[in-house]
């Protein structure tokens, strides 16, 4: 690497500390992975070595060192907010599927995210699958569109919460 500047290529290069740390870290969590999958054998030692090694340089080039600060706080936040959003829209699909004079006004909705596409949206899909009663379908002119089992209710609403939690939790540069 040559700095924070960049290569002989153009490319932007994260500076030099910031990966060594990154990848001690990764290379780090792969030797517990190891340890854990196969044991503290000193006979493994050339093999776990090449295995760490081999998966730390893997993990960089395809997950690159980011250099957005994750907030613990805005994290617990989310996971806390997740949990209650999880538990209410539970007991609403289980009322709904258990009392059928509740009626569903099942549809699509498009919500327009502020998410570019890649990692911080593929995340928000996944975490927003997670919540019973919409389910991500795919996208359509820049917008993601979900099915929804009442698109009365405040859907878009709650999804720009779901964004915005995960945005101060994971993306706040």
């Amino acid at each position: 690497m040559t700095g924070s500047s960049g290569d002989r290529y153009g490319r932007a290069v994260v500076a030099v500390g910031g990966s060594w740390r990154t990848a001690t870290f990764r290379a780090a969590f792969f030797l517990c992975l190891w340890l854990v999958l196969a044991g503290a054998n000193p006979t493994d030692i050339p093999a776990a070595a090449a295995a760490i090694a081999a998966a730390t340089w893997t993990s960089l080039h395809l997950l690159e060192p980011s250099r957005s600060r994750r907030s613990i706080p805005a994290m617990v936040r989310l996971a806390l907010l997740f949990l209650y959003q999880s538990v209410v829209a539970g007991v609403d699909v289980a009322r709904r599927a258990l009392d059928p004079r509740l009626p569903l006004r099942p549809g699509f909705v498009f919500y327009p995210t502020g998410l570019s596409r890649g990692m911080p949206r593929n995340v928000f899909t996944t975490l927003t699958s997670l919540l019973p009663g919409t389910v991500p379908t795919g996208e359509e002119n820049g917008q993601l569109v979900y099915h929804c089992l009442d698109v009365e209710q405040p859907v878009v609403a709650e999804l720009a919460a779901e964004e915005a939690a995960l945005v101060r939790a994971l993306y706040n540069d």
